[in-house]
């Protein structure tokens, strides 16, 4: 039997530590060069004056192995001397900042208020910082998740950071989604993909702000490429982060299933848990190719061999014509 050659050009929408960590196994498992990640910016903030990307820089510093492993996000053995001085000043703190957090920050903010897009900004840190992947934002203009609680609306770090997730949620809104224009350079990548992933990210929070910026969505739904969902649920539960319980705040049932059902119209197969067989078959039921795999990344290594099963799996249905022809 013939091993399918790995595509050349892929193409991954991410968002959150799921996200990252599903693009460092691509990456370890794809030649150089062959990787570009497209990155949520709903959770962009303003703090002490600087714009802030959590999801951008989770990315970059997974990619750059400089990430946090233990938290899964932040740079590893950061301090936090500059956050201590404004605590001491009288500063918010609940967004934990560290120290080379920090000067990616105000590089950032110094490059945008020379004109530079965040496009532009984004790419050269993952260069600069030697990223193995291509990291790009979905979209150079304001993009906001705002999320309606018991206790109003909130910016998304302000429920998810400063009061842990905790008021119950009964909508979401991608503020500015309509009005944003898709990254030029995204919207390249996705036309110029073999193969599209959909991480196995938080749908509702790092994915579907992506999908909502309509030059994205028309790219994805139009794109020549395969496209690949990967849960992010394993028995209903999530690995980590909120979903599960958003879902049922929400109303949704917290099952592959349901997640599957999010990217409607943009998806052609679907990856899910060896644990949820059932879901796998249900989904074959609506017409997309499943994958019943162990989709729980441990490690580096974990994440790498799911990205080889997933790029492997890909590239013979490729072959053999047997996904595309269920788009």
């Amino acid at each position: 039997m013939t091993i399918p050659c790995f595509p050349k050009n892929v193409v991954l929408i991410a968002g959150g530590v799921g996200g990252a960590r599903m693009a460092e196994g691509l990456a370890r498992a794809l030649s150089p060069g062959s990787l570009t990640v497209i990155a949520n910016v709903g959770d962009d903030e303003q703090f002490y004056g600087m714009h802030v990307s959590p999801d951008i820089d989770t990315l970059i510093y997974t990619l750059s192995n400089r990430i946090d492993r233990k938290q899964g996000w932040g740079v590893a053995d950061d301090g936090v001397r500059a956050l201590g001085v404004l605590d001491t000043l009288g500063a918010p703190v609940w967004m934990k900042l560290g120290d080379a957090d920090f000067g990616l920050h105000i590089w950032r903010s110094w490059r945008l208020a020379q004109g530079a897009t965040l496009s532009d900004i984004t790419e050269e840190a993952a260069r600069r910082l030697g990223a193995s992947a291509r990291v790009l934002p979905a979209t150079d203009d304001e993009l906001k998740t705002k999320i309606r609680t018991d206790d109003g609306w909130l910016d998304f770090q302000q429920w998810f950071v400063g009061r842990r997730c905790e008021p119950r949620v009964h909508e979401l809104r991608y503020q500015g989604a309509s009005a944003a224009r898709a990254s030029p350079a995204a919207v390249a990548a996705i036309a110029a993909a073999e193969l599209i992933v959909f991480a196995p990210s938080n749908p509702l929070l790092s994915l579907e702000p992506i999908i909502a910026v309509d030059g994205i969505r028309n790219a994805l739904a139009t794109a020549r490429a395969t496209r690949i969902g990967i849960s992010p649920l394993i028995g209903g539960k999530a690995v980590k982060g909120p979903l599960a319980r958003l879902m049922a705040d929400l109303g949704l049932t917290a099952c592959a299933e349901s997640v599957a059902k999010r990217y409607a119209g943009l998806l052609q197969a679907f990856v899910v848990d060896s644990s949820d067989g059932a879901q796998a078959d249900s989904l074959r039921k609506t017409g997309l190719a499943v994958l019943e795999t162990d989709i729980l990344m441990r490690d580096p290594a974990d994440a790498e061999r799911l990205a080889a099963e997933v790029l492997g799996w890909g590239a013979a249905n490729l072959a053999n014509d047997n996904i595309r022809s269920r788009s």
